[in-house]
């Protein structure tokens, strides 16, 4: 009985040093508080500082297209300007150049649950977002989920679903 409570012990000593949730604030990292709060400021995007802006060729074409047309009409400085702050801090990425089994950033990946339902999504940048119903940004959980999956695999989605990848496709038009 005295080996099973100096177990015991032993234990919960260690669970107390694992959780790290007592420990002083002078213990943890200051880099991780949110920009408003260091005075760093946020991108054009509402990205973190120091975060890259992917966007794909076909994203950057449509914001250019928007820009032009807006510069055209003289209309609306706000939105001019703010396109103008958007095109200057993304990085286009280009798809891969063959067929690939792997998610890649622009991939339209199609899942199918458990229940036969079948989705296609679209990892893209947040410039992107409302530029088409079934896009996902990059640095969501879902886009981080597909980012790291390859065709066949297993995947959890939003509420914890289950799906298989079935498909990668790029689109290119």
């Amino acid at each position: 009985m005295a080996v099973l409570l100096h177990s015991f012990a032993v234990a919960r000593a260690w669970h107390h040093m694992l959780d790290l949730s007592w420990m002083s604030k002078a213990f943890t990292r200051e880099d991780v508080d949110p920009p408003e709060r260091t005075g760093r400021r946020r991108s054009a995007s509402g990205l973190p500082p120091g975060a890259v802006n992917y966007i794909t060729a076909r994203g950057a074409r449509r914001l250019e297209t928007e820009l032009r047309k807006l510069r055209n009409t003289a209309d609306n400085g706000e939105r001019v300007a703010e396109l103008e702050r958007i095109l200057a801090s993304v990085r286009v990425v280009d798809p891969p150049d063959g067929p690939s089994d792997s998610v890649a950033f622009g991939a339209a990946v199609t899942v199918k649950d458990i229940h036969g339902a079948i989705e296609t999504y679209t990892v893209v940048g947040v410039e992107e977002l409302g530029f088409a119903p079934d896009t996902v940004s990059w640095i969501s959980p879902i886009g981080k989920t597909l980012l790291a999956a390859e065709l066949g695999d297993r995947v959890t989605l939003e509420n914890g679903r289950a799906a298989k990848v079935m498909k990668i496709d790029y689109r290119t038009d």
